[in-house]
């Protein structure tokens, strides 16, 4: 299984780096694309269709009869998690791609079951590529990373998303107990990416009250091999209708945890 896994590892980066490369291509002719509209604050382009085909192709060329899940096309075909699954977003944080922002990257993961085997995160306005594989740690283009040895949310921010999914109070809540402690929050726009600063120690800690599992999986791979702490995503029905997600640096988790009621 670890031969199976490391396999895995090595073809997901190349498929993810070329999946980046695409999406910075779209980037830079981001004016020609036609947008659409999946919901409110929620957009889609063509970009973002064939970053996911070039990803879903890259897996079918490599592990021929491995499931995807993505974000624009759902589940392939007979696809099981328990026999390893495949877990994708083209481009995280569509909206800021669009805007010409550079605070969007590609997420794949690879789960067994309700274990995180691999999460791959790439950033390509940044050339910054976040790997981690269970057991064998994080790194971020090539060397280790580590969560943030924060004691306290006074020590650093904390990334808090937000969903038009969930009603508003459902953030806000969180946000102001956050402030009265004497943290501060964060957001750019991507979930994934955020997880991503998390398991680098730029933040510590990400909370968000309803993520969907294409945004989280490969961060909540890359924080736990960190050293960093996360809810039990994956509980319940979370890969299919998504879940609240908290992670966190173990410092500040307890105290993450009684802000967030998680």
């Amino acid at each position: 299984m670890n031969q199976e896994i490391a396999a895995r590892v090595a073809a997901g980066q190349r498929i993810v780096r070329a999946a980046g490369d695409l999406a910075l291509a779209y980037f830079n002719t981001r004016d020609q694309l036609v947008v659409e509209s999946k919901g409110l604050q929620d957009v889609v382009s063509r970009a973002d269709r064939e970053v996911e085909d070039l990803i879903r192709a890259g897996i079918e060329a490599a592990f021929p009869g491995d499931g995807v899940l993505g974000e624009e096309q759902g589940m392939s075909a007979a696809a099981n998690a328990d026999d390893g699954l495949w877990v994708a977003d083209p481009i995280d944080g569509t909206a800021c791609f669009l805007a010409g922002l550079p605070t969007w990257c590609v997420s794949l993961a690879y789960i067994i079951g309700r274990t995180v085997e691999i999460g791959l995160i790439y950033v390509p306005t940044d050339d910054e590529f976040y790997v981690s594989q269970r057991g064998g740690g994080a790194t971020l283009n090539g060397q280790p990373i580590a969560a943030n040895p924060a004691s306290s949310v006074r020590d650093g921010a904390m990334g808090v998303g937000f969903s038009h999914r969930c009603e508003v109070a459902a953030s806000l809540a969180v946000i102001d107990p956050l402030l009265a402690a004497g943290g501060m929050y964060y957001n750019n726009n991507s979930g994934a990416l955020m997880l991503a600063y998390v398991a680098a120690g730029r933040l510590i800690g990400y909370y968000e009250p309803h993520i969907n599992a294409w945004d989280c999986l490969a961060g909540i791979g890359l924080v736990q091999e960190a050293g960093g702490w996360t809810n039990d995503f994956l509980a319940g029905d979370g890969l299919s209708k998504g879940n609240p997600i908290l992670a966190t640096a173990p410092g500040v988790t307890e105290e993450c945890r009684r802000i967030t009621g998680i």
